[in-house]
């Protein structure tokens, strides 16, 4: 076990029992939304998650410990700290323990934590990616790189339609991670269904999931798996809309300055603004439909 990490003893004694475990990310906590809403959605999550017969970890730093499976006091204090605690990629971990700090996990860090505790999925809104602009400014998202590097089955609803779409699948297949989308043969884009690009497979249930990552492990293979789960058609926003938004909450990012890690949170923020708040809505049922769907293959994977 890892000197710096803390498995809560909920989480411990379902993998010492080969029970399901989910992992969950803190960055929608104290990024994502504001507070109360974030712990609300958070706690919503967890109970989600039990209810499909899995349990929970939601992953945090805190005092320069990374944790696998939160308290709910500790989720209390991420929400009410919000954008205050670090936004932590992999970059920002040695720092963070060596100084006693908190920070957010990211789709990349939660991986990393939740591959050290033994914890083989994780359910989050959407993966990070390639940017638009990205072949001047070269941002592009440290997610796609841990997916290539750490075994963890990531379920998620596409990447951010913020993103450069078609160029986050190309980064993605140069590093041999699958792209599975769960009832589609096309990528989600977040907010919307549909984005116009392909999956590498189309797979129509849990077990089959399962299956899949089974084998991966069994092969040896080093990399994650991707399960792309569209967002419910009910909750689906109109897709000139958002891509009206996503376009307006580009040009102000640009005006602004804002680059680096600061791009996502602002970008939402701004596109939350120009909606009306029903991307916000549209973000936190798609997070409890890949947390079912996280559960229900953590369970077929511990069967």
């Amino acid at each position: 076990m890892n000197k710096y990490l803390d498995v809560s003893p909920e989480v411990a004694q379902a993998l010492a029992a080969g029970k399901p475990v989910v992992a969950l990310e803190s960055t929608i906590i104290s990024h994502g939304m504001p507070y109360p809403q974030n712990v609300e959605t958070a706690l919503a999550v967890e109970a989600i998650i039990r209810e499909n017969g899995a349990v929970p970890a939601t992953i945090a730093i805190i005092g320069g410990r990374l944790k696998a499976g939160c308290t709910k006091e500790e989720i209390e204090y991420l929400g009410k700290t919000g954008t205050a605690v670090t936004k932590a990629s992999r970059r920002d971990l040695a720092m963070l323990c060596a100084r006693g700090q908190d920070g957010a996990t990211t789709v990349t860090t939660t991986m990393i934590i939740a591959h050290m505790a033994g914890i083989r999925v994780f359910a989050t809104g959407g993966i990070g990616g390639v940017h638009r602009g990205a072949e001047t400014t070269m941002d592009i998202s440290a997610d796609l790189e841990e997916l290539a590097h750490t075994p963890v089955m990531v379920v998620c609803a596409g990447a951010k339609s913020i993103l450069d779409l078609g160029l986050t699948l190309e980064y993605l297949e140069t590093h041999g991670v699958p792209v599975l989308g769960y009832g589609t043969k096309e990528l989600p884009a977040f907010y919307t269904r549909h984005s116009g690009f392909g999956v590498d497979y189309q797979v129509d249930s849990p077990e089959e999931l399962a299956a899949a990552f089974r084998a991966s492990l069994e092969l040896g293979f080093q990399g994650g798996m991707l399960v792309a789960n569209p967002i419910p058609e009910e909750y689906s926003m109109d897709p000139k809309a958002i891509g009206a938004a996503i376009d307006e909450a580009l040009a102000q990012a640009k005006a602004n300055g804002i680059h680096g890690k600061e791009t996502t949170p602002f970008l939402l923020a701004k596109v939350k603004e120009l909606t009306g708040g029903d991307s916000l809505d549209s973000n936190i049922q798609l997070v409890f439909n890949n947390a079912r769907l996280a559960a229900k293959t953590a369970a077929c994977l511990a069967k």
